[in-house]
């Protein structure tokens, strides 16, 4: 306490407290006062400090209160103005410890002002490191007989004079008033030029002219109130230009976001048009009852602390513009989404309240999608675009995700499933032609609750939207099942398919193939479409498929391919099947043209096993017996013998081979895909379940049967070891018509008409048989060796057919390759080679 201006300041302070009412300033000599002084000096100088966290903030705001609420509400005016200014001019002055202590003492005296006084006020002290500064403060202090320090009024105003004296000093070094920068700022928050407050568009930014003579920190908040008029141009210039010039490029959703933000801009003019209001009101005076004082109340400092939370939205949606300038619909909502993901209660309220606006426009195109199938979206802003297209590729191509306009609080999940539901209504709508779906919406809608009504849903409650689709989802799913397999009959058609075009009705494939077969043997360019329609309606009347219904055997068809050089019928004639709308979604023509695949693999497949079982009919044991080879004078007996036990031998190999395939192709491939997609199948909740269990069950078959693209190699082998059984089957059929051709000859030269004919035909008998036993054994010799040639080509190819199974990566194949080589005779014949 060596500083003699705080120690005046303190005497000062105590004389002034020591004095009531009219009671005058006692002098310093007197007894109480000096005793009052020392008491004073020793409490300043002490070590000694509250027991209080110092928060400044909270002591301000418990001092206004207290005032306010005992009815001087211009007293907390005055104090608020007063510490403001405090606060600005002494910012490293400890005011919390000042204003604790003064606020002590105007307690303390009000306490003591009806009871008699006692000696000095206690305070709750404790001991500290170091001393409380000193502040100076106009003002009284008197103590009473006993010692009682009170706190009075400045009767003659030193404080706010000094304050005043203050004032003009700065005053005199500035050449605009604050009343006049505040009118200037709050024109620039309105995006309007002040008298001394203006845009600078090379700087883009408001500021005042370097040339006037204003202080460095009143131009630094000047520069920063302005900011708010920054802020407010740039989202005033965003919305100006979409309501004008970008109206209709914008969409539903911008234009939504637009009018969010007039919306509160709105509230930012009823702020900025109160803070003009107040601007012309004087300071209030703590000293008069009035409340009337010089200058205006609304300072740049107050300006600062009004503009805090409208600083804060603003920024907020000036951010959002930018971000937004150039997105329209779901992209926008979801980037403002984005945005709102923030941990201030603030922003996140702004948010919530700025999307829900935003978001409805949204919200509304997903209601009438999922429960009407309406895609109202004249600007291309909803995550689901449609294109005009066929009905057959409706449901695959009509529809589409669109993924740039997917917001972000929709799951990817969630958007499949609002997808599918729209698709059902319209797939029942346009294809169907059923109306069921209406009732299926309704109950959905009346399912969830009122919030799915017309602006029901909106902007945080992702649980009702998620809710309203699933249901939605659900039955009209089930409803579009329900008629996909009953009105339509699905599966009955499947199982037509599977019938006649997997060949699975094995009557009707052995009748067909037995009538057409003399009329497949020509040439391809010269077969009749229309014979071969009437004898594939002659095989379905011979066989059990005439008791299916007559509308599945209507869409059975004859189709022949494109001839090439050199084809026989066998080589272009197939069957198709019908599909038509609905079902021709399921079996489309990409579907069908793989079905087509499949039947000409499994007809060549049939047509080698029939040319098998007609070359037995021809070689089997009793219809060779009249053979001229087997009577014992010809020597050429034991050599027809061996050639027909090696044809026999070879025939026995190729159909081991046939059997074992078909028996794979039909049983294991065919009808095991057909048990899992009937199961499949009626486990399918929606037309998308439906869609894949078929698309499972003929890519099963096309891999399994060897059809698929890392099976084109083995596939040649199996087609080369097809054409050398067909190839056997025709060297066959001449070697037994050469052989029962020798066999006329020989009964024609050893018949004769009467015995007068015997004797003169005896010796020419005799040369004539001894030329047919030459021909024979030159026609077996040239047998023997076309069949040895021809089992030699059939090994080689069977060996690699076997050799490669093991490598197809389709685990059933395996079972294929032990049911050919079951005794491992293949693999022990190529190992010796």
């Amino acid at each position: 306490m060596g500083d003699p201006t705080t120690a005046d300041l303190v005497r000062e302070l105590v004389l002034r407290l020591l004095s009531s009412g009219s009671r005058p300033i006692p002098s310093i000599n007197d007894a109480s006062a000096a005793a009052a002084l020392r008491y004073a000096l020793r409490l300043l100088a002490s070590r000694m400090s509250p027991s209080l966290i110092p928060d400044e903030l909270s002591l301000v705001e418990s001092i206004k209160r207290r005032l306010a609420v005992s009815g001087r509400s211009p007293a907390a005016l005055a104090f608020a103005d007063l510490h403001s200014k405090l606060s600005a001019r002494a910012p490293l002055l400890n005011r919390w410890a000042l204003l604790y202590l003064l606020n002590t003492l105007s307690l303390d005296r009000r306490r003591s002002a009806s009871s008699p006084p006692g000696g000095l006020p206690f305070l709750p002290l404790q001991p500290a490191s170091h001393p409380p500064r000193a502040s100076t403060a106009s003002g009284a202090v008197g103590a009473g007989g006993g010692g009682v320090v009170r706190v009075a009024k400045d009767p003659e105003n030193i404080r706010e004079i000094a304050l005043r004296e203050f004032a003009d000093l700065v005053i005199a070094d500035t050449e605009v008033t604050e009343s006049a920068l505040v009118r200037d700022v709050l024109y620039a928050c309105q995006g309007i030029d002040g008298r001394y407050v203006r845009f600078d568009r090379s700087s883009d930014g408001y500021d005042l002219p370097e040339s006037l003579k204003v202080p460095r920190h009143t131009r630094t908040i000047v520069r920063r109130l302005c900011e708010l008029g920054w802020l407010f141009r740039k989202v005033r210039d965003y919305i100006s230009e979409i309501t004008v010039d970008r109206q209709f490029e914008i969409g539903t959703v911008g234009q939504a976001f637009c009018s969010a933000l007039q919306e509160e801009l709105s509230d930012y003019y009823k702020l900025l048009a109160v803070l003009e209001s107040q601007s012309s009101n004087p300071i209030p005076s703590a000293g008069s009852d009035s409340g009337g004082g010089t200058g205006n109340y609304l300072s740049l400092m107050r300006l600062a602390v009004w503009f805090t939370e409208p600083m804060v939205r603003m920024r907020l949606m000036a951010v959002l513009v930018d971000c937004c300038r150039v997105l329209r619909g779901g992209a926008m909502a979801g980037a403002i989404h984005n945005r709102a993901q923030h941990g201030d209660p603030l922003v996140q309220e702004f948010m919530s309240r700025l999307l829900r606006r935003v978001c409805s426009p949204l919200f509304e195109m997903v209601r009438t999608w999922v429960l009407e199938g309406e895609l109202d979206d004249l600007f291309a802003e909803f995550f689901i675009v449609s294109q005009p297209v066929k009905a057959e590729s409706l449901w695959r191509e009509g529809y589409q995700l669109q993924s740039t306009m997917l917001p972000s609080f929709i799951s990817s999940m969630l958007a499949q499933r609002i997808l599918r539901t729209g698709k059902s209504i319209n797939f029942l709508r346009v294809c169907c032609e059923d109306s069921g779906w209406v009732d299926a919406a309704t109950e959905a809608a009346a399912h969830v609750g009122a919030t799915t009504r017309r602006g029901g849903l909106g902007y945080g409650e992702t649980n009702a939207l998620e809710a309203l689709v699933i249901e939605a989802a659900k039955r009209v799913d089930r409803h579009l099942m329900n008629v996909i397999h009953n009105r339509y009959r699905f599966k009955d058609h499947c199982l037509a398919i599977k019938r006649y075009l997997l060949l699975g009705q094995g009557d009707f494939v052995q009748y067909l193939m037995d009538i057409v077969g003399p009329e497949l043997s020509v040439p391809a360019n010269t077969i009749s479409s229309f014979q071969l329609a009437g004898l594939l309606e002659t095989a379905v009347r011979a066989s059990n498929a005439q008791y299916d219904d007559r509308e599945i055997l209507d869409r059975l068809k004859v189709k022949m391919m494109e001839p090439g050089d050199g084809d026989r019928g066998w080589d272009v004639f197939s069957l198709e099947y019908d599909s038509r709308v609905p079902l021709d979604t399921i079996f489309t023509a990409l579907n069908m043209k793989r079905y087509l695949r499949i039947f000409n693999f499994l007809w060549k497949l049939k047509r080698v096993e029939h040319a098998l079982t007609g070359l037995w009919k021809t070689m089997k044991p009793n219809c060779i017996n009249s053979c001229i080879f087997t009577d014992e004078s010809f020597g050429v007996k034991l050599q027809f013998v061996s050639v027909l036990r090696r044809c026999q031998v070879l025939w026995n190999e190729m159909n081991h081979f046939v059997t074992n395939f078909q028996y794979y192709i039909m049983f294991e491939v065919s009808e095991v895909s057909w048990a899992h997609f009937s199961e499949e199948m009626d486990a399918s909740k929606d037309l998308d379940d439906l869609l894949a269990a078929h698309e499972k069950y003929l890519n099963s078959i096309v891999e399994k049967s060897l059809l698929g693209k890392k099976s084109q190699g083995i596939l040649r082998n199996l087609f080369v070891l097809f054409d050398q059984i067909l190839q056997f089957r025709s060297l066959a059929d001449r070697w037994f018509e050469r052989i029962y051709e020798l066999q006329l000859r020989g009964k024609s030269k050893s018949r004769s008409k009467s015995k007068d004919d015997l004797s003169k035909m005896s010796l020419r008998l005799d040369g004539g048989r001894k030329d047919l036993i030459h021909l024979a054994r030159e026609f077996l010799r040239k047998m023997s060796e076309d069949l040895s040639i021809i089992a030699k080509e059939y090994s080689t190819a069977l060996d690699a057919f076997i050799f490669q199974l093991p490598m197809q990566q389709h685990i059933d194949l395996k079972f294929l390759s032990f049911r050919l080589d079951f005794s491992e005779y293949y693999t022990r014949v190529s190992s010796n080679k």
